[in-house]
């Protein structure tokens, strides 16, 4: 088997080399199957990534929609030096921050952890019916799932609040209180996307060569051992690229999900940089400003994953780039 790999490997290289001397039509040509399929996804990161970059001229600006971006007026870090010396700054960064930290510390990991779970099921059936079950809340919309949580939780009739009350206890306005938003919050998320997050672990996990574990297992290791010897180290490089790309978000929470959540008792502690976009640039129409409040947001997401690409890298990580 190895010897034919070899052949294919170096039959793959010759053909490249022979490539390099023809025209560029050529080559195009000769793969045009390939570029037709990478056609669509090109395409949609041209329109909705690349094309809308031009928005972030309008946080210089003082930007007046009949005028355009071209003829409004400039005004240079007016928005930004106003951002940062508002008073619901800080309230918003540390709410922000709450809220990723939490995010990054318990929802990460438990994405690898239900993975390494799914990986270590022999029942295939079992397997795939879990699977199943842990994927579908990610098809459902936000709306739904904080609908469901009302239904659970509000203090009229909702069922864990009828069950309290049964057992002697008094009710919890859990969606009233400052302390028990953050921790719906990240429930909330665990239960919709955190089996979603597996995918990419599980296939991680299915090219883990299988003669690592059974040499293991010859000298005596158990499953804890197979687990942290061969594993973990086996899926490293791929949990290290998702922190780094998930750092790349860290400031980015979302609008749906903190919006229907947030009411005027636990506003306090639920308003973030999104939701706060929302309110200043599309109620109020200050879409300079709310321009402005993203462009920040992306410039700190941009330096944290050059520092952890580069931190990787000094750990002998590939990173991701």
């Amino acid at each position: 088997m190895s010897s034919k790999v070899t052949q294919v490997i170096k039959t793959t290289q010759q053909e490249f080399l022979l490539s390099k001397g023809k025209p560029l039509t050529t080559r195009l040509w000769k793969d045009r199957w390939l570029y037709l399929f990478l056609l669509p996804g090109l395409v949609y990161f041209i329109v909705y990534k690349y094309l809308p970059m031009w928005g972030v001229l309008m946080s210089f600006q003082n930007y007046q929609p009949h005028l355009g971006i071209w003829n409004s007026q400039w005004v240079g870090f007016k928005h930004f030096e106003r951002f940062f010396s508002e008073p619901e700054f800080w309230m918003l960064f540390r709410n922000t921050l709450y809220i990723a930290f939490l995010d990054l510390m318990i929802f990460f990991p438990i994405t690898i952890i239900i993975a390494l779970l799914l990986n270590e099921v022999r029942k295939e059936m079992f397997k795939r019916f879990v699977q199943t079950m842990v994927y579908v809340p990610h098809f459902l919309s936000w709306v739904v799932v904080v609908g469901i949580s009302y239904i659970l939780l509000t203090t009229e009739g909702g069922i864990i609040n009828e069950l309290i009350s049964w057992l002697g206890g008094d009710k919890i306005p859990f969606l009233m209180s400052q302390d028990w938003f953050r921790p719906l919050i990240i429930i909330q998320m665990i239960w919709k996307d955190a089996g979603w997050g597996t995918i990419i672990f599980l296939a991680a996990l299915a090219g883990v060569d299988s003669q690592l574990y059974e040499a293991a297992r010859i000298d005596g290791a158990n499953r804890w051992r197979l687990l942290w010897h061969i594993t973990l180290p086996s899926i490293r490089s791929v949990i290290v690229i998702l922190l780094i790309l998930r750092l790349g978000n860290f400031l980015d929470l979302g609008f749906e999900q903190i919006f229907l959540m947030l009411n005027a008792m636990n506003r306090e502690v639920g308003e973030v940089f999104d939701t706060y976009v929302y309110q200043v640039g599309i109620r109020q129409g200050q879409f300079s400003y709310s321009a402005a409040v993203g462009l920040f947001k992306s410039i700190v997401g941009f330096i944290l994953v050059i520092g952890a690409n580069s931190l990787a890298k000094k750990f002998g990580e590939e990173g991701i780039y």
